[in-house]
């Protein structure tokens, strides 16, 4: 192995995301410990980069949402699939400035057979106002948990809510496994 050709690329990597404003980055296993660790610097991070309290606040939630959903639906995991506490699944995020605005970028892997129930949950918070957001949250709040949710389904409500445009999201089939789909998504704050 060569340390010299590593050390170079990390120096590489992190040029690039200071010069891309990239605020906070990870790339790894997700856990609720690893979760509450990067919630801290994450905090830190938007108080020291002059972001607005309100903003501040929407960044924060938004972050917790999408690492929540790596957490409870990543399908590469280090914990068995029966294990439904305790979760340690991979995916990643990223939270930056561009444009006048933050944004936030995460993916993880899902199962193929998954894409269509995901797209139906998000594609209508596309064309939702803002109004019809918060009463869907409302209602959300309201009904009982599903039985393949782990949350309300509060989530995507939530960064859909916070956001200052529509969600993009994308899913990108695993050339090498297409039972695994990549689900990619972003928000602007």
């Amino acid at each position: 192995m060569n340390m010299t050709m590593y050390h170079a690329d990390l120096i590489q990597f992190s040029d690039m995301a200071r010069r891309g404003n990239i605020l906070f980055c990870y790339v790894g296993y997700f856990s609720q410990h690893v979760v509450t660790a990067m919630a801290e610097t994450v905090r830190a991070r938007l108080e020291s980069s002059g972001a607005a309290g309100p903003t501040r606040r929407k960044l924060f939630s938004s972050f917790v949402e999408l690492s929540q959903n790596i957490i409870h639906y990543s399908a590469e995991s280090l914990t068995p699939p029966s294990q439904l506490s305790d979760e340690i699944r991979r995916g990643s995020v990223c939270i930056g400035y561009h444009d006048d605005h933050y944004f936030l970028l995460s993916s993880n892997p899902v199962a193929s057979s998954d894409v269509e129930t995901i797209r139906s949950r998000i594609e209508p918070l596309r064309s939702m106002s803002l109004e019809q957001i918060k009463l869907a949250y409302k209602q959300a709040l309201r009904e009982e948990t599903s039985n393949q949710s782990k949350g309300a389904g509060l989530g995507f409500l939530t960064i859909a809510r916070d956001a200052s445009a529509p969600l993009n999201f994308e899913f990108i089939v695993d050339p090498e496994n297409p039972e695994i789909t990549f689900f990619c998504i972003q928000t602007s704050i």
